[in-house]
């Protein structure tokens, strides 16, 4: 019998046995050092962006993001979120004093629907922070368009849609910021990590501060940091705090990781796409949803969502899939609606019915693990039980 979890083989032999040469140096760099200097330079260059901070965890990348926006609009103001996302990004919002605004998704993506963002957007609009979720493109022109016509920043969480596109471009290379995680199961891993990037010089400053409890001296812009520490003469140069910040920062050994992985991340993406592309076509488009964007996609998962609602059918996956050894997560990313989560119920008052695709996903949607060494034969066995459930309802 198969079996299959949401990832295998993640962190190859060559990887750990560079992380072992490292280790056996006489005296090894192990905090963040030129390692995670070079990653960061070596990511910016392959995402599009100017300027690249690695961090410990996407939630981190999320939350610094955040604090960004917080600096900017220190009276606070909403955030524009969708009900399909991982924790961290809504927590964030509500860390950094911001209100979120909920906006349902789109099925054919997963990310909120770019028409009801414009439609939500007020005055009291700071930012849209938007989620490719899964590895599909959550952008369109027009939202693109609007968003820059009435200068609201864009946030990107790209955390499971590394390598995703929107015409020509990455995803994660439009927006003022852009949020990655290097978890195991993700595209690339650095066990844990996360990524922040941007072009702007500011932000990024900012965030190389913030990243190391606010130390002005992790500074890279000599002008920037000799003006901050000539204002306080009564301080030490080298603890100037200027924000009152985090210790979010990864470490030589992720460093090393990422390096490593990010050669390999083209090829990744391709395998995870023509995986998905191979399950899509091969389910019973009767039961399962099956009209996604998959132009420019570059699928974390394999996203199982039942066109219409049917307990009986999500029992018989569950019980079918279980009983098989493959791995699961029902509601999809993040585990469904966020609306229905205990953390979110003193922030905000609305309903969940009030977001019916992502009620939709939540009862009646999962996702199954697909990653690059996932043969063709193993694929089809996952197909062939999904559409054995189909069958017992759909002929």
């Amino acid at each position: 019998m198969k079996n299959l979890p949401l990832m295998r083989n993640n962190i190859p032999r060559e990887d750990l046995d560079l992380l072992i040469d490292h280790l056996s140096k006489e005296d090894p760099i192990l905090t963040n050092g030129a390692n995670c200097r070079m990653f960061e330079e070596e990511w910016s260059n392959w995402l599009g962006v100017k300027y690249s901070v690695f961090v410990n965890s996407g939630s981190s990348a999320n939350l610094l993001s955040m604090s960004v926006l917080r600096q900017m609009f220190p009276d606070g103001g909403e955030i524009i979120v969708p009900p399909l996302t991982w924790v961290s990004d809504i927590a964030s919002v509500i860390q950094t004093g911001f209100d979120p605004v909920f906006v349902d998704i789109d099925l054919n993506t997963l990310a909120m629907n770019p028409r009801a963002i414009i439609e939500k957007a007020t005055p009291r609009t700071r930012a849209v922070f938007l989620s490719h979720i899964q590895g599909f493109n959550g952008l369109s022109d027009e939202l693109l368009d609007e968003l820059e016509r009435r200068e609201i920043p864009l946030i990107e969480d790209v955390c499971e849609s590394h390598g995703a596109s929107h015409g020509k471009r990455r995803l994660g290379s439009f927006g003022l910021m852009s949020n990655f995680s290097f978890y195991y199961a993700h595209h690339i891993s650095t066990i844990e990590g996360g990524m922040i990037c941007t072009n702007d010089k500011e932000v990024y400053q900012s965030l190389r501060m913030l990243r190391s409890h606010g130390l002005v001296r992790e500074s890279d812009d000599e002008t920037l940091k000799k003006s901050i520490q000539s204002k306080y003469p009564d301080l030490n140069p080298q603890f100037v705090f200027m924000f009152p910040a985090y210790n979010v920062r990864n470490t030589e050994l992720g460093g090393i990781l990422g390096r490593a992985q990010l050669k390999r991340l083209d090829a990744v993406v391709k395998k995870r796409a023509d995986n998905h592309t191979k399950f899509v076509s091969g389910i019973n488009s009767r039961a399962y949803f099956t009209d996604f964007l998959m132009e420019g996609a570059s699928n974390y998962a394999f996203n199982l969502i039942l066109r219409e609602p049917n307990k009986s059918l999500m029992d018989c996956l569950e019980s079918t899939l279980t009983s098989g050894n493959v791995e699961y997560r029902r509601g999809s990313a993040g585990g469904g609606n966020q609306i229905r989560q205990p953390y979110l119920r003193n922030f905000v008052k609305n309903s969940p019915d009030e977001f019916p695709n992502t009620e939709h996903v939540h009862f009646f949607g999962m996702y199954i693990g697909n990653f690059p060494d996932l043969g063709d034969d193993e694929i089809d066995y996952i197909i062939d039980l999904v559409n054995e459930c189909a069958s017992r309802f759909y002929g």
